[in-house]
């Protein structure tokens, strides 16, 4: 069953980066049944209430768009809640919405599901070939459960639930706080406040040489909405899709990028008693190239609109 513009669809984690992204694109598109629930009206870890939510409003698609999630120091601190929360928010939701009749899901995953040392650019048929980063393996693991999970419905009770699984993402609202957000959006910070004090230097975690893959979260929810309006579970079969813009930087150019945009003029340093992570991360994004979707925001005009908004929210 393909996305309609009559469809009820349910948003779930619509306050998110990803979720509030998806509802600007699902409002666009005149899509105008759109349910939304926050943490405090309907707390996805809770089986009971997952469930009766569901079967209440009946919704046609889910897009499973909430998470816990953070940047390596969050991940590595936090190794219990980030697997026990996203564990109980793929097993209650896709559980529930095959028990309450819903046929098409979206689960969104992430790129951190491919082997450490994974071949670059990483295919979907890399999956399980070899150990995951230490520091977010527990993360890496419930979101690979929730993609096992709709793999399983789809192949025995013929539910059209598949996943995508998006590489590193920033974008409007995202997480700014030092300790727990990812490289980007600290980094943006971080040269800001420098601006602002007249520092003479931004530190910078890490060597700098690690390569990543950026997309804009309002080019993930705009695949997410194509897959969903274009595609079936015939098409998309037992599969998960990659999402990505096909290219990456590394982190000292990105933060080399970030310092232009933002207008610092001193120095970046290096703290290498901080943790580099996976050498490279980059997607193979053949697949949904195929399927008609490729990325249209560029690094330097996404980060560009994020800083836009961030400096609105500091005014």
């Amino acid at each position: 069953m393909k996305l309609q513009r009559d469809h009820k669809i349910f948003v779930a984690g619509h306050r998110g980066l990803v979720g509030s992204a998806l509802i600007r694109r699902l409002e666009d598109g005149g899509y105008s049944d759109v349910l939304a629930k926050t943490h405090a009206e309907l707390d996805l870890c809770n089986q009971g209430a997952t469930s009766q939510f569901l079967r209440d409003e009946k919704p046609d698609v889910i897009i499973v768009a909430a998470a816990r999630v953070g940047g390596i120091h969050a991940n590595n601190i936090y190794r219990a809640e980030f697997i026990y929360q996203n564990l109980a928010i793929a097993n209650n939701v896709i559980h529930a919405a095959h028990e309450a009749g819903v046929q098409t899901l979206l689960f969104l995953g992430s790129s951190c599901i491919y082997p450490k040392m994974s071949p670059q650019p990483m295919k979907e048929e890399y999956l399980l070939t070899g150990a995951l980063k230490p520091t977010n393996e527990p993360y890496a693991i419930a979101k690979i459960a929730g993609l096992k999970l709709c793999e399983a419905y789809h192949s025995q009770y013929g539910r059209n639930y598949f996943s995508v699984m998006p590489t590193n993402l920033y974008g409007i609202g995202d997480n700014f706080d030092l300790e727990n957000s990812h490289v980007l959006p600290a980094l943006l910070r971080k040269f800001h406040e420098a601006k602002i004090k007249c520092d003479s230097e931004v530190v910078m975690w890490g060597t700098g040489t690690p390569r990543r893959e950026f997309l804009f979260a309002d080019d993930l929810a705009d695949a997410c909405i194509h897959l969903l309006e274009t595609q079936d579970a015939e098409t998309l079969g037992n599969q998960h899709i990659n999402v990505g813009v096909g290219e990456d930087i590394s982190i000292r150019e990105l933060a080399e990028l970030i310092k232009e945009i933002v207008g610092f003029k001193g120095q970046i340093t290096q703290d290498l008693t901080k943790p580099d992570g996976t050498p490279r991360k980059l997607l193979d994004v053949s697949r949904l190239t195929d399927l008609g979707w490729s990325a249209s925001t560029s690094l330097r005009a996404g980060i560009e609109k994020v800083y836009k908004w961030y400096l609105q929210q500091l005014a």
